[in-house]
């Protein structure tokens, strides 16, 4: 019989990949959603869903049932008390009723700069208190630390124009999320990975600058590659009231402070080194689009 794994936030970017790797390799794949019918016109017919929220216990408890594990993938913002009540709390309530469920593992998606020095910023105040509740469950978990993605890239272009936010000035070891994907997959299946707390990084460190030159020249050859200081996207989101522009100048001022931190050794011999290349993943998109 296939083990069930629940997905929380397959919708998403990152949350996809997993729950198609996951499917792939053989196991159950059930989706939380808010609007099934929403998330099956995204995913398709080889998912299972069901309604639910974060806060919803009764709705946990429902998705969690005869589930062997569950994969943690939320997005808190764009205020700071929404990265406490999604990402943290959340994370806590999924962690509470997975341990009456008898759920024997859990993985989540954290991050390569969440380290209690950074504690200051709401996102990684809140990530960090993710973690704990979720060691605090008793439910074996493996926490991936992972630094940016590739696919953030895309978001950074809009129209005829590609904006880099602020300096950014540190190189970061920049992560597809399929290699990803096969990493939290794999992690299910071994015993040893159980309980651990993994940095996850991609083969090469470019800054932000390099890697969004590499990606435009691949994907969009001619596009111009320009910067705008973080205090005039924060004038803008505060001008116009926009608290998602106001959280991305926010997010964009802590990248200028804080690069990615971590050992991804570990991770490496356990699961397997992400090994897919700026280039080879910018190619992919370019003949996929």
């Amino acid at each position: 019989m296939k083990k069930t794994i629940l997905v929380v936030g397959a919708t998403g970017m990152l949350g996809m990949p997993v729950a198609r790797q996951l499917h792939k390799d053989g196991y159950t794949v059930r989706v939380l959603a808010r609007n099934p019918e929403n998330a099956k016109a995204k995913l398709g017919d080889s998912f299972d869903y069901v309604r639910g929220d974060v806060e919803d216990l009764s709705s946990l408890e429902n998705a969690l049932d005869g589930c062997f594990g569950v994969h943690i993938n939320l997005r808190g913002g764009p205020k700071p008390e929404d990265f406490d009540r999604i990402e943290h709390r959340g994370s806590a309530n999924i962690a509470r009723v997975a341990k009456s469920k008898g759920v024997q593992r859990i993985s989540y998606l954290s991050g390569a700069a969440t380290f209690e020095e950074n504690a200051w910023f709401p996102m990684v105040k809140a990530k960090l208190q993710a973690e704990k509740a979720l060691r605090d469950s008793g439910v074996p978990c493996t926490i991936f630390c992972a630094t940016h993605f590739m696919e953030s890239l895309s978001l950074a272009v809009r129209g005829n124009r590609a904006m880099i936010i602020g300096k950014q000035p540190h190189p970061l070891h920049w992560l597809a999320a399929s290699d990803y994907a096969e990493m939290v997959s794999r992690a299910f299946e071994l015993p040893e990975a159980a309980n651990k707390r993994l940095y996850i990084f991609g083969p090469r460190a470019l800054t932000m600058s390099e890697a969004l030159r590499t990606y435009c020249s691949i994907v969009h050859p001619g596009i111009k590659v320009s910067s705008v200081p973080v205090w005039v996207l924060s004038l803008i989101g505060k001008l116009s009231f926009n608290p998602e522009v106001q959280n991305i100048a926010e997010l964009m001022k802590f990248f200028e402070k804080v690069g990615e931190g971590g050992d991804p050794s570990e991770a490496n011999d356990l699961l397997g080194a992400p090994a897919t290349t700026l280039e080879q993943w910018s190619r992919e998109q370019r003949n996929t689009a």
